[in-house]
């Protein structure tokens, strides 16, 4: 078959959920199971990559603060690759693949590329996290809104697009990730302008895993707290009255 009628596949952006691979949507589950190829994050875990067909093929694509396999264009690429070849592909992403994960920069390359895809949600760690720790990010009569922020820029940049005023002045939850790095001046950033430094915090690493550990505490002495407590990366920090139910709703990390 020449080149100009190949039969062009087509790339699933697959959501694999915060970590524990039970979480993971039926479909997404589908996608894995059918697909020709799987190109994975980081965080996928390993028994997801056991549901993929025993002559799938295989590529790492994690990507972590220092070591990247595949930049995120030779990942694109890749997947505009495969699809031009008629693969059936399963981009297998941590979390959603729309919440921080750069899915919408592959969906915009694979169109521009003519190659069909379809996006399949995954349960963020950004509110999966919070409630395997035992915090939900609302709460009737405590915390009415969540908002989600990147911790990977940093508060201190004069051009810096987050709205560090408006985070401030919020009454509800705010749920930072990818900011164990830069933690100290996240907090900072907040309280000193106006959030009180008694207000409840948690951090939560390795939401969902066996791994999951958690460290509560007001926010100005949150980051103490983690670094004495050996936390590190992946983290999310959760700010908010809704950490200070952490105490009487903990449940998944506290069973033997």
């Amino acid at each position: 078959m020449s080149d100009s009628t190949k039969e062009v596949g087509k790339v699933y952006l697959v959501g694999a959920g915060p970590g524990d691979p039970g979480l993971i949507t039926v479909k997404g589950l589908e996608s894995l199971r059918t697909a020709d190829a799987v190109v994975y994050d980081r965080l996928a875990s390993p028994k997801l990559l056991a549901q993929a067909r025993s002559d799938a093929e295989l590529y790492d694509a994690g990507k972590g603060r220092d070591n990247h396999r595949m930049t995120q264009t030779e990942i694109n690429d890749l997947l505009v690759e495969l699809g031009l070849n008629g693969k059936s592909v399963c981009r297998l992403k941590g979390g959603d693949p729309f919440v921080f994960g750069r899915g919408g920069e592959e969906a915009l390359e694979l169109s521009a590329a003519g190659v069909p895809w379809e996006v399949v949600p995954g349960i963020s760690s950004t509110i999966a996290a919070p409630a395997y720790a035992g915090i939900p990010v609302t709460q009737r009569g405590m915390s009415t809104s969540l908002t989600i922020v990147t911790g990977s820029e940093d508060p201190n940049k004069p051009d810096s697009t987050i709205n560090w005023e408006a985070l401030s002045g919020l009454s509800g939850t705010l749920v930072f990730v990818m900011g164990w790095k830069g933690m100290h001046d996240i907090v900072e950033a907040l309280t000193s302008r106006g959030v009180p430094n008694d207000r409840p915090a948690a951090l939560v690493q390795w939401g969902t895993t066996a791994q999951q550990r958690v460290v509560t505490g007001p926010i100005d002495e949150i980051v103490t707290r983690g670094v004495e407590a050996g936390i590190g990366a992946p983290v999310a920090l959760v700010i908010g009255e809704v950490a200070g139910l952490r105490e009487a709703m903990a449940w998944f990390d506290t069973r033997p």
